[in-house]
């Protein structure tokens, strides 16, 4: 049975951590639109914490989101950013209060860890969205619509799809993230049944033969053929390479996933974008 978690509303809690890697900037904005939005922000110690790439070493990380894993105070624990890192502290993290106390996790890109680890072992809904590392870039939309998955409102869409879209609807429970932390978690405690799920990816600074990697992988394992749809987000930042692939993201998903039959949808607005839209991770969808 999925739970999700209470709904926000003014007046609560909410704590930004860094499980992953370190904060190179200021997140001021954030925490003032939070505040706009009637919430108190509480500020982990990992936020202003450095440890070469990380945001504090891996016993530091655990510590400081697992004090607001247990604090039944918080209501929501926000990602400042993602990077690297999640995978290294997942394993150490005990989720037993969480799990009785079910509160939103929101992040994307490495978060994907947190977000599919609390899936798959819980049953937990999740959003994947914004983070305030990204606050500064965001378009409103994006914001508008991690305000709207926080508290309660309306996260349906509507976006300019790729030419290529099936018109076909899908409707099925919501799960994903970085296509390449998804492929890292196969086999893992944090892996799920992707059996009748709608799979929604994204990734970024990949090389088309490493997307096509993946994506084969996901295949090769058995996640991708009881799909009831596919969503693509911003596959963006692709490194130059000598001796060209020869295919464009977009067509090297379809490739490895046309002779399924489900619907798939190209161009959506989650990843490393400014309008990376919020999706709750655990959500029947349709």
């Amino acid at each position: 049975m999925i739970k999700q978690p209470p709904y926000l509303k003014k007046g609560d809690k909410i704590a930004i951590v860094c499980p992953a890697s370190r904060l190179p900037k200021s997140i001021d904005k954030a925490i003032a639109l939070f505040e706009e939005w009637g919430l108190e922000v509480v500020i982990g110690k990992t936020v202003s914490a450095v440890k070469h790439q990380f945001a504090g070493d891996d016993a530091f990380r655990t510590e400081d989101l697992q004090r607001y894993l247990d604090d039944p105070e918080i209501k929501a624990i926000i990602a400042g950013r993602g990077g690297y890192g999640s995978l290294r502290i997942i394993d150490d993290l005990d989720f037993t209060a969480f799990a009785d106390q079910p509160k939103w996790i929101v992040g994307f890109s490495d978060i994907t860890v947190l977000l599919m680890h609390i899936y798959a072992r819980f049953g937990i809904q999740s959003i994947h969205g914004p983070m305030p590392y990204t606050f500064e870039d965001a378009t409103p939309a994006s914001l508008a619509s991690l305000k709207a998955a926080l508290f309660g409102g309306d996260i349906s869409y509507n976006y300019e799809p790729s030419p290529t879209n099936s018109k076909a609807k899908m409707e099925g429970v919501l799960v994903g993230g970085n296509l390449t932390l998804l492929a890292m978690m196969v086999g893992s405690p944090s892996d799920i049944d992707y059996t009748d799920k709608v799979l929604f990816i994204e990734d970024i600074g990949e090389r088309p033969a490493a997307i096509d990697r993946l994506m084969r992988m996901l295949k090769r394992a058995g996640k991708l053929k009881d799909l009831k749809g596919l969503i693509v987000g911003a596959f963006n930042e692709l490194p130059e390479e000598k001796i060209p692939f020869g295919q464009t993201p977009e067509e090297i998903i379809w490739e490895v996933v046309k002779e399924y039959g489900f619907p798939v949808w190209f161009n959506f607005p989650i990843g490393h974008i400014d309008d990376n839209r919020a999706m709750v991770v655990g959500k029947v969808s349709s």
